[in-house]
């Protein structure tokens, strides 16, 4: 696939590697597994122009040591990515660093991330397809006619495939949750979210845009209170759009992490006060190192039996003179 705009690419090198399993700060009881399919940093393209991950469209710009700029701070423009496979972990963790800006006092439209069975399509709901199956987080940050809630807002919907957005009303119809995040347009510090799944028993958005390294809570879902049923195969996306008024929609990065909890589903049971714990097996001492001492102890041995056995011979023959 063609990428739009690639006279705007600088500086592009290889991807960077994504390393092993990592401890979670979620929990104590839960590590990660970074995924790469799903994971996005500068400078976002291969040598040869092209993401092995990710596909881009619309009007989205790359520029490789900064930003993919989904829409630029112009009217009428949409723009997306989405990734390639789908993200088929059943729980999962996934970050991002994000910035909205532009020149006017006015402003809008606002983007969205999408976990959806559609993907790569460009539509009327922040630059992506309506009747979507899946789910959508959408950061809005133009009121349209919504009384009592304050802008920029964030939302969450479920979507089944049938059920239109509410363009109207800013998608109040349709709310999963959601929450204000004033200031998150002119935030001093990078703006981040993060989003986490646990299959079948919560859905939880933390945003970052008071101060670095301090997360607050948008919404915490948790199963069967509220449907939070992910499509078992559902694509990564984010998009953008702009109207008559605008802003610069950009994706720093993007960080993806498989989630799983130490014995088992759930979380690991502590042992009973009267049992003691089972020690750590001993690991067998299998090793190469190991393995040519044990060469070299032969061979040695061989060795020193040859050089006896000749000292003997030799002996032997001059004690008949």
């Amino acid at each position: 696939m063609l990428l739009p705009r690639l006279s705007t690419l600088l500086c592009l090198a290889g991807l960077t590697a994504v390393g092993g399993v990592n401890a979670y700060e979620g929990g104590e009881n839960v590590k990660s597994i970074p995924l790469r399919t799903h994971t996005l940093s500068a400078p976002y393209l291969d040598s040869d122009f092209q993401s092995r991950w990710f596909d881009f469209g619309g009007d989205a710009v790359i520029r490789a040591d900064k930003y993919i700029r989904l829409t630029s701070d112009r009217a009428s423009q949409q723009g997306w990515i989405f990734s390639r496979v789908p993200l088929t972990a059943t729980n999962w963790e996934i970050e991002f660093e994000f910035k909205i800006h532009g020149e006017g006092n006015l402003h809008g439209d606002g983007f969205a991330l999408w976990l959806t069975k559609q993907r790569a399509t460009q539509g009327p709901v922040f630059g992506s397809t309506d009747n979507f199956e899946g789910l959508g987080i959408f950061f809005d940050t133009y009121k349209n006619n919504r009384p009592g809630t304050s802008f920029p807002y964030v939302m969450a919907m479920m979507g089944d495939g049938k059920t239109s957005y509410d363009q109207a009303h800013d998608g109040k119809a349709n709310e999963l949750a959601g929450c204000s995040a004033r200031g998150l347009r002119t935030a001093s510090v990078p703006t981040k979210a993060r989003l986490t799944y646990f299959q079948d028993k919560s859905l939880t958005l933390d945003l970052q845009y008071k101060a670095e390294g301090t997360w607050t809570n948008c919404f915490s879902l948790t199963a069967p209170d509220t449907n939070i049923a992910i499509p078992s195969v559902a694509y990564l996306g984010f998009s953008a759009e702009t109207g008559e008024l605008s802003d610069n929609h950009d994706i720093i990065s993007v960080k993806a992490q498989n989630l799983y909890s130490i014995g088992g589903p759930g979380k690991s049971s502590p042992p009973r006060q009267d049992q003691k714990p089972r020690p750590k097996p001993r690991k067998p001492r299998g090793s190469w190192s190991w393995f040519f001492f044990k060469v070299f102890f032969f061979f040695a041995a061989v060795a020193g039996g040859y050089i006896g056995w000749t000292a003997y011979r030799t002996k032997h023959r001059y004690s008949r003179f």
